[in-house]
């Protein structure tokens, strides 16, 4: 079987593993003394962006206790490509900067955060149509660049957790959150964290390509797609730990909008809700957790019975917005954003059990390693999911399955993921930080 891809897409992001600070003589990390920088190396290969090399800096507790910044940027060697008939080479290349969870001075619970990111991809895969019973063959290849840019603004009511830490700050030792037996699956809104929000999005988006897209709209020239509006949400967060959950639940409610700029308006209501169950260790395992999680959302703008262009329908979200599944977080055996319509529903079971075995712990590689290794953690996951352009009882039937089995570890106190997983249509491997519903 051969595995089609080593997606770190948004691990460029991410070198954010290698934010944290040293432990301390007895492994018990302090949080108020972080700010340390750490500057690392890296390099990966996928299909779409070819062999590629970065640096990232990353720093926690920079400002404030809670803070984390990272930067990258990114270069890859050159890919013979074809742009609208013609032999060309491209190279991937970008960079990411993000600055999170700094509270706003004179408050006590108002935090704002922002990251931006701009890439150029060679031999970049869009579904236009993406719809439950489309033919993976229905892709447009091309290169072009993408950027992005997100600030949110978010309000740590002061009820339950967030009364006392609005921070959601705790001590750890061994990757483990300290005095926290117990926590976790309380009263709604009365313990817990709970946050109002709002996020600002601009995303911008053209295909070199464009001669290639004429297989589904009139086109004559280069297309944009450019969008740009809010994001409102409520978010209750009430487990034991946020970082790696193993009781208790979550739950986040947003309302996305774009009120129209040059190409067209469109909005998205959805709703996530993750439930965690700590089972009985294993032998030779430290915690043993079922994982679960729902995803669902709807478009009311999104205009089944009319497109602003042959093939692209009127009012409907951008590729990396809306109801879309497959890539590094939901249906990991599909390719990023397969499939893409007005309703979706999805959920996923994860088995996840941290080993006893650890070879950074008490041995020679623990001096040589530059971050912490605190755990290994082996996970079995299952998925299922649809869109339609509906929001009715025909998105419970025709689901896409994928099945795939995870090694993730807990790094400088934050998790990182290796994720397989097998679908109907291939083998799909992911890198990336965090648990994929755990955010």
């Amino acid at each position: 079987m051969k595995l089609k891809k080593l997606s770190i897409t948004l691990l460029l992001t991410c070198s954010v593993l290698l934010a944290q600070s040293t432990p301390n003589s007895d492994n018990l990390i302090d949080l108020e003394k972080r700010g340390e920088w750490i500057i690392l190396p890296y390099a990966f290969s996928t299909e779409a962006t070819g062999l590629t090399g970065g640096i990232g800096a990353i720093a926690q507790g920079i400002f404030q206790p809670q803070t984390t910044l990272v930067a990258t940027a990114f270069f890859g060697t050159d890919q013979d490509i074809v742009t609208n008939g013609n032999p060309e080479t491209s190279n991937f290349s970008g960079g990411f900067l993000a600055f999170s969870n700094l509270k706003i001075p004179y408050t006590n619970r108002l935090f704002f955060s922002f990251w931006t990111m701009n890439t150029a991809t060679p031999k970049g895969a869009y579904y236009l149509n993406g719809s439950n019973d489309s033919s993976k063959e229905s892709v447009l290849t091309s290169s072009g660049e993408t950027s992005y840019f997100y600030s949110t603004l978010r309000y740590v009511l002061p009820i339950g957790e967030g009364k006392d830490n609005p921070e959601g700050l705790y001590k750890l030792k061994n990757g483990f959150a300290m005095g926290r037996e117990g926590y976790g699956n309380g009263l709604p809104f009365e313990t817990g964290r709970t946050t109002l929000g709002v996020q600002s999005f601009y995303q911008a988006q053209d295909f070199e390509n464009w001669k290639g897209l004429s297989k589904w709209i009139d086109i004559t020239s280069k297309p944009e797609w450019n969008s740009e509006g809010l994001k409102f949400f409520l978010e209750h967060e009430n487990t034991d730990f946020d970082l790696n959950p193993s009781n208790g639940y979550s739950f986040k409610l947003q309302y996305s909008k774009d009120w129209g700029n040059e190409l067209q308006s469109w909005d998205f209501l959805e709703f996530k809700y993750s439930k965690y169950f700590n089972l009985e260790p294993l032998t030779y395992t430290q915690q043993s957790v079922l994982a679960l999680n729902f995803w669902t959302g709807y478009s009311f703008s999104w205009d089944t019975s009319e497109d602003i262009i042959s093939g692209i329908a009127l009012h409907r979200p951008p590729l990396d917005e809306g109801g879309r599944l497959g890539g590094m977080f939901r249906m990991r055996g599909y390719d990023n954003n397969r499939f893409s319509d007005k309703a979706v529903i999805y959920g996923t079971a994860e088995y996840r059990t941290i080993i006893d075995y650890n070879p950074f712990k008490n041995s020679e590689l623990e001096e040589y390693s530059p971050i912490s290794i605190d755990w290994f953690q082996l996970v079995g996951f299952v998925e299922a999911g649809r869109v339609h352009n509906k929001y009715n009882f025909d998105l419970l039937t025709d689901l896409k399955y994928d099945v795939g089995i995870s090694l993730r570890t807990m790094a400088a106190e934050l998790p990182l993921r290796f994720d397989i997983a097998y679908s109907d249509e291939g083998t799909n491997m992911w890198v990336m930080i965090q648990h994929p519903f755990d955010f």
